[in-house]
C-alpha cells in the first residue's frame, strides 16, 4: 500500500468506481510524465448525484454542501487517476493543477471558497504535493445540474 491509499483508508474514504464518459471524450489522457483527469462530477459512493449536490450555489444550495461536493468531485479524480495508473496512486508525484467549475447563481460571488473544497481534500492527501495552481469559473450549468465540477492535472513517475 502507497502513502496516498494508506492516507485515504486513514481519513475513511473509499474510491468510487471511476464514472465512465457519456460523451465523446475520455476519461484521463497520459502524455510524457502528465496525466489530465476529465472534469468529474459530485457523484457519491453509489455513483449517483445527491439531490444535495443539484443546483445552483447562492439559489437551491449553500455553502456547506458546495464544499462537499468540491470534495467528493476531487474523491472522484483520484478514482479516475486510480484508473489511469493501473491502480497504482503511488505514481503521484505531484498535483500540478485544479480546475474547477461551479453552477452559481449570477450573484454568488464566493466561488473561490467553495472550490477550497478540492483543493483542501488534495492538500490533505497528498501534503504539500498537493498544492497546485488553480482556476475556479462560476458557471450557467454543469451536467446533469451538478453543482460543482472539477478536473485535474498531475506529475507521474
Amino acid at each position: 500500500m502507497n502513502a496516498i491509499d494508506t492516507k485515504l483508508a486513514a481519513l475513511g474514504i473509499t474510491l468510487p468506481a471511476p464514472a465512465a464518459p457519456v460523451a465523446n471524450y475520455v476519461p484521463y489522457v497520459i502524455t510524457g510524465n502528465l496525466l489530465i483527469i476529465s472534469g468529474q462530477l459530485c457523484f457519491g459512493l453509489d455513483g449517483k448525484l445527491s439531490d444535495a449536490h443539484k443546483g445552483k450555489l447562492g439559489g437551491e444550495i449553500f455553502n456547506e454542501a458546495g464544499l462537499e461536493a468540491a470534495k467528493l468531485c476531487a474523491i472522484n479524480v483520484l478514482a479516475q487517476a486510480k484508473a489511469a495508473l493501473g491502480g497504482d496512486l503511488g505514481r503521484i508525484k505531484r498535483c500540478v493543477r485544479l480546475g474547477g467549475f461551479i453552477n452559481a447563481a449570477p450573484h454568488f460571488a464566493a466561488l473561490p471558497a467553495i472550490m477550497n473544497g478540492a483543493s483542501d481534500f488534495m492538500v490533505e492527501v497528498l501534503g504539500d504535493a498537493g498544492r497546485h495552481a488553480r482556476s475556479t469559473v462560476g458557471v450557467a450549468n454543469l451536467p446533469a445540474d451538478a453543482a460543482v465540477e472539477v478536473e485535474a492535472m498531475f506529475e507521474i513517475a
